[in-house]
């Protein structure tokens, strides 16, 4: 069974202290965001560390280049495609990019290569089998852009750079297969969570939300999860 997590500062506190326990040794980490996009939400403090950010949307990564500039290196391109050197990371960070990727079985096997022993990848993805993943899955696009414009408020939705996009949900996200990849390729699933704090702030329509969740849940007779939405993986790689 999945730990639900209550917020999202206890997501970020979870993700935070584990790479703290990579960083415990003191020397500089080699942290590799796998989709950066427009900016880097952890806070490491003291840690001393080299970012660098592959991310496909040049004009994303432009903004973080060259407004935010938190990069130590920024590469525009794609994940499957782009090469590194094994064991060059010690941390890989994957935030909402997976679920985009036609074919995200290779890079996580890429992510596995470039991975150092003990190092660890950060993995968060929208729950395939959960109401709200499914739904997003199987909408239209269009769909997702007018969520993101009139609900959750963002005006730039779907314009270059900016949320949301083109969702595909390879099978190997689902639980049980990526469960499977880990243990084949030598990764420990160190945590397993799930967040129950979704909501927008808006009183009646974060209410209609969560009725309809349920109710869709319901109908799918409970094999649809209406308890989270979304999923937080820590993988380390074993020596």
């Amino acid at each position: 069974m999945l730990k639900l997590l209550t917020s999202w500062d206890e997501e970020v506190h979870l993700i935070e202290q584990a790479i703290m326990k990579r960083a415990a040794s003191g020397s500089e980490l080699a942290i590799l965001e796998a989709g950066c996009g427009q900016r880097w939400p952890l806070n490491l403090g003291n840690i001393r560390y080299k970012l660098t950010g592959v991310d496909l949307d040049a004009e994303a990564l432009r903004m973080r280049t060259e407004i935010i500039k938190d990069l130590n290196q920024g590469i525009h391109g794609d994940l499957r495609e782009i090469d590194f050197p094994e064991h060059s990371f010690d941390v890989i960070y994957s935030s909402y990019v997976l679920e985009h990727i036609d074919g995200a079985e290779s890079v996580l096997r890429n992510f596995t290569r470039w991975l150092k022993t003990d190092g660890i990848i950060i993995i968060m993805i929208p729950d395939p089998e959960a109401v709200r993943g499914f739904i997003t899955r199987y909408s239209p696009h269009w769909v997702h852009v007018l969520y993101y414009k009139y609900i959750v408020g963002e005006k730039n939705a779907g314009k270059p750079g900016y949320a949301p996009y083109p969702t595909i949900y390879d099978k190997i996200l689902y639980r049980d297969r990526l469960q499977q990849f880990c243990a084949k390729n030598g990764l420990a699933m160190d945590v397993q969570a799930g967040d129950g704090y979704y909501q927008l702030g808006r009183g009646k329509v974060d209410a209609l939300l969560k009725a309809f969740v349920k109710l869709v849940s319901f109908l799918s007779l409970n094999k649809l999860s209406a308890n989270h939405v979304n999923l937080l993986y820590i993988l380390r790689r074993e020596g």
